[in-house]
């Protein structure tokens, strides 16, 4: 495969000729949220599920709190 591209930076072993543009777009325009956990986060939570739970009732707990402060 000769290179065409004049572009230093694209090295002979890049090899693009059998992607399809926008292969991904529909999915990435419906929103993606990536969060990379910290090695110890990910050591007591193990899936999304777990972090998910962990997050609602943080949020719970920090509404209530928000409540209990704005009455007094």
């Amino acid at each position: 495969m000769k290179n065409k591209n004049k572009n230093k930076d694209m090295l002979p072993e890049y090899n693009f000729s059998n992607g399809v543009r926008g292969k991904y777009a529909k999915r990435y325009a419906k929103g993606a949220n990536i969060v990379v956990l910290s090695p110890d986060v990910s050591a007591v939570f193990k899936d999304s599920i777990s972090v998910n739970e962990a997050l609602r009732s943080l949020m719970k707990v920090a509404s209530a709190v928000h409540k209990t402060r704005r009455t007094a």
